[in-house]
């Protein structure tokens, strides 16, 4: 796979948005606009304050026992026994990302809200910014081409980290729980952008064109199909395995923070 520099990135962009006015820009959240994950920083920073609520509870007894999980311990404990399991292999990635969503069942939607930016500010994500992913958003607020996060990590978390980087909720896509009155649901507004779902939630949000589309990891290679400038960011092993299956993907050139 070829390196690129980001400026070549933005030059090629460039092109596309003259071609074809009123187009816009994917992101892949974790791993690609920031280093690390922020729905598994949310997610021990709930379990770790033990703040799991009972609501969340008989969703997650019925996906331990479907795989073979014991069920003893609080609420906290059953919530990092599957995670547990999810990194030993045994629970689907998608599935994993499924329950960090509705894991928050009785609570508020606002009071996910200010928990998140807090976690988001606790665990310095505005410091964990790759700088050359900043540069090609900056580069877009100058053009006035629409940037958008498309993450499978639960959507509170993923609007305080993208409000870092300068993109409005508005143009967040992540994975959504269920919700009435104002209180979460030990459920989710399915499918979640994950694999696939990614290309189906961004297009069911809008149809312009896509420029180019970001990300660093083998479920991000829809959307990027999807795009016009394909781009990969630090990519990780599985995706650097499957990137000969898309042959104008390119590895932007990584910038180390000054």
């Amino acid at each position: 796979m070829k390196m690129e520099h980001v400026e070549q990135t933005l030059e090629r962009i460039a092109r596309e948005a003259q071609a074809a006015p009123g187009g816009l820009l994917a992101f892949d959240g974790d791993g690609t606009l920031w280093s690390g994950d922020v729905g598994d920083d949310l997610f021990m920073a709930v379990t770790g304050r033990d703040a799991v609520r009972d609501e969340a509870r008989p969703r997650m007894e019925r996906v331990a026992a479907s795989h073979g999980l014991e069920l003893e311990g609080s609420n906290s404990t059953l919530a990092r026994r599957l995670f547990t399991a999810f990194q030993a292999g045994r629970i689907a990635e998608h599935d994993i990302c499924e329950m960090a969503t509705w894991l928050f069942a009785g609570w508020g939607v606002e009071e996910l809200r200010a928990f998140a930016r807090g976690v988001v500010e606790s665990h310095g994500v505005a410091e964990r910014v790759h700088p050359e992913v900043r540069r090609v958003v900056d580069w877009a607020r100058e053009q006035d081409i629409p940037c958008y996060v498309v993450s499978a990590s639960p959507l509170a978390v993923v609007e305080a980290a993208a409000r870092v980087v300068g993109i409005p909720s508005e143009h967040v896509i992540a994975s959504t729980p269920q919700s009435s009155g104002g209180t979460v649901l030990p459920d989710i507004i399915a499918p979640i952008p994950y694999g696939p779902g990614k290309v189906t939630c961004l297009r069911a949000r809008t149809e312009r064109p896509l420029y180019a589309a970001f990300g660093d990891n083998v479920f991000d290679l829809e959307l990027l199909t999807e795009s016009r400038v394909p781009v990969a960011v630090r990519p990780k092993p599985r995706l650097l395995e499957r990137a000969d299956r898309l042959p104008p993907l390119v590895q932007l050139h990584p910038v180390t923070a000054r």
